[in-house]
């Protein structure tokens, strides 16, 4: 795979409580990634970023909210996200302490 494309599969990580809880009990990272990606893809852009072995991925598409103002009404945007389950042992600190 081009490593350029990998490099951009990722957004960001999605801090919530549930994948704060994810994290803790199913060694679980979540990802906002770009619509486009595979599986694939993003296993690889994971292993390549942080350097861990990745188990597997799930992926959902999280649909936009509908917002109502005294304007009219408006979309968010759709985006995909990525539930990628990292081997027992291993680590992602997105801090970046050492």
């Amino acid at each position: 795979m081009n490593q350029e494309r990998l490099m951009n599969v990722l957004l960001e990580p999605h801090i919530s409580e549930k994948s704060t809880m994810l994290a803790d009990q199913a060694n679980q990272v979540v990802f906002k990634v770009v619509p486009s990606a595979t599986r694939t893809e993003i296993k690889n852009a994971v292993e390549l970023l942080f350097n861990v072995e990745v188990e597997g991925v799930q992926v959902t598409n999280v649909k936009g909210k509908t917002k109502r103002t005294m304007h009219g009404t408006g979309r968010r945007k759709d985006w995909k996200k990525a539930y990628v389950r990292i081997k027992a042992g291993q680590d992602i600190n997105f801090m970046g302490a050492e």
